[in-house]
């Protein structure tokens, strides 16, 4: 297995399950299982007796692994500087190898399965990939300057398409010139990647990539960190070299000469911060920068925030597969619970997939009537005059 040289060097201090400030629980699939086993650390120990025959890949064995969000919040607490940037990369590999021997938890392979077969993990056909777009007039891409690069969630979610409408409009209101791949959009790989199977993300990855150099693209807007993430970081490693944005990056100069009602009320808003913009990629500020620009916000920082904030549990294929989904202790939960403590009535997100985990914790913890989840184009739309 790849990495398998660094597992026995962790000796389980405990500190990749903390935020900084160590406390609260930070592992989502700790605080959600409460086993040693489900730590980054129990998973470096499983690791290596797995590989060293001394324990099999039973089913639980596999939920522990699959289980992992992939947040890197145990790259940002561990105290290891030789080996910390090495350990999503071992659980992935990790996975990988479970994956190689078809022992995977179902729902894992059913999402991977619909990921072959269809291009995406939701099994729906590629042919209503558009469909969020279809009242828009949003122009195919050609020579625009910009392809935007919506993805599986805001393409087949209906949630996602909201976002995806939003964005889109907003970009089209502040005269952006861009355009979409429609029907012939591929999912990014990235959840194949996190998942363990390499080889369907090289293949999604490779078909991207010759499909972007035949439309001659250059720049890159992408819906989701999650194909930021990838085509930022992994693309250019299969020959794939494109400057690729997340909408947040570009969003506070769009809008730099846009009016805004000042007449609203004002509103208290936090913003939960996307492991795969933050922790992934070192994006913390653009979408503070925007919020903080608004009129009538009055922006609030929970405690778990910026390179501590808490995932909502929804990466690594854990959005598909609903491995930490359920139960008063998901993360998803303890994030909205988080953000209702400190009295905001607004929960700001600039990812589709966790506002769809935010929203649903949302609606488990009964909390609809006094907060909201909203997505960031959506609150600038919101107070956008001209």
């Amino acid at each position: 297995m790849e990495y398998e040289e660094i597992l026995h060097r962790c000796f389980r201090c405990g500190y990749c399950k903390f935020p900084g400030n160590s406390v609260d629980l930070n592992c989502p699939s700790y605080l959600k299982y409460r086993f040693e086993s489900f730590s980054p650390g129990g998973r470096m120990w499983l690791l290596r007796a797995m590989l060293d025959k001394k324990v099999e890949s039973t089913k639980r064995f596999q939920e522990i692994m699959f289980s992992c969000a992939t947040c890197r919040n145990c790259v940002e607490q561990c105290a290891f500087p030789k080996f910390k940037d090495l350990l999503v990369h071992a659980f992935t590999a990790g996975k990988e190898v479970l994956v190689n021997q078809g022992k995977v938890p179902k729902p894992i392979r059913d999402c991977l399965t619909k990921l072959q077969s269809h291009g995406n993990p939701y099994g729906i056909s590629p042919t209503k990939r558009d469909n969020w777009a279809k009242d828009l007039d949003i122009e195919l891409f050609s020579d625009q300057e910009y392809l935007l690069y919506i993805g599986d969630v805001g393409s087949y979610d209906s949630r996602g398409q909201e976002i995806a409408q939003s964005v889109a409009s907003l970009l089209k209101n502040r005269g952006v010139s861009f355009g979409i791949l429609g029907q012939e959009e591929v999912s990014d790989g990235n959840e194949a990647k996190a998942m363990g199977e390499t080889e369907l993300f090289k293949y999604l990855a490779e078909k991207n990539i010759n499909q972007f150099q035949r439309l001659d693209v250059t720049k890159i807007i992408t819906l989701s960190p999650h194909g930021f993430n990838a085509m930022k970081n992994d693309y250019p490693l299969l020959g794939g070299q494109f400057d690729v944005f997340h909408y947040t990056q570009l969003l506070g100069a769009f809008i730099k000469d846009a009016t805004f009602d000042t007449t609203g009320k004002s509103v208290q808003i936090t913003y939960h911060d996307p492991c795969y913009l933050g922790r992934h990629n070192a994006e913390y500020w653009s979408a503070r920068m925007v919020l903080g620009s608004l009129p009538d916000v009055e922006f609030v920082e929970m405690d778990r925030n910026l390179q501590n904030t808490l995932c909502c549990g929804g990466g690594g294929g854990n959005l598909y597969s609903d491995l930490l989904g359920g139960g008063t202790d998901a993360p998803a939960r303890t994030r909205v619970r988080e953000a209702r403590a400190i009295g905001v009535q607004v929960l700001a997100v600039a990812c589709p997939g966790c506002a769809v985990m935010l929203e649903d914790a949302l609606k488990a913890e009964k909390l609809e009537d006094l907060m909201q989840v909203k997505e960031i184009s959506e609150i600038v739309r919101e107070k956008l005059v001209a």
